[in-house]
């Protein structure tokens, strides 16, 4: 029977698990830019999001230039947890869950202001959603095709 790892199996895994990275390096880049350059201050939500993807696009970096697909078991726990609080941000600002409830207004940015869009009129908790779903989905791929 052959071995069927080796390097075409790494590099079968290796895809996936760059662009899982690009797109955690872009939303790291992109909340860096919004914050620093555009000067919108981030809500507490924001806050959480950022605590869960900062540290993906440095995992994910380092596994792409390692070509380790068995990051999943540790990128996967913080995209689903950034995918939790992007799915509760994304359900406050389409107005599903009352704003009253969350800690965002208070000493922060509200949720469901004009701020939290970018490039005239994409809404940053959906596109957080989007990223972390992304993310979680790219991981996947690349556990299925190398599943070490």
């Amino acid at each position: 029977m052959a071995d069927t790892a080796g390097p075409d199996r790494d590099r079968a895994g290796w895809a996936p698990l760059f662009a899982a990275w690009l797109v955690a390096l872009l939303a790291s880049l992109a909340v860096l830019f919004v914050g620093e350059v555009m000067g919108q201050t981030p809500c507490n939500l924001c806050w959480f999001q950022r605590a869960f993807m900062f540290p993906l696009a440095i995992v994910l970096g380092v596994a792409a230039l390692c070509t380790d697909t068995a990051i999943w078991r540790y990128g996967l726990p913080l995209a689903v947890g950034g995918l939790l609080v992007a799915g509760f941000h994304s359900l406050l600002y389409l107005g599903v869950i009352p704003e009253r409830i969350t800690p965002c207004t208070e000493g922060g940015v509200s949720c469901t202001s004009a701020d939290m869009t970018i490039l005239g009129g994409l809404p940053l908790p959906l596109l957080a959603l989007a990223a972390f779903g992304a993310i979680a989905v790219l991981l996947f791929i690349a556990r299925s095709r190398n599943p070490t």
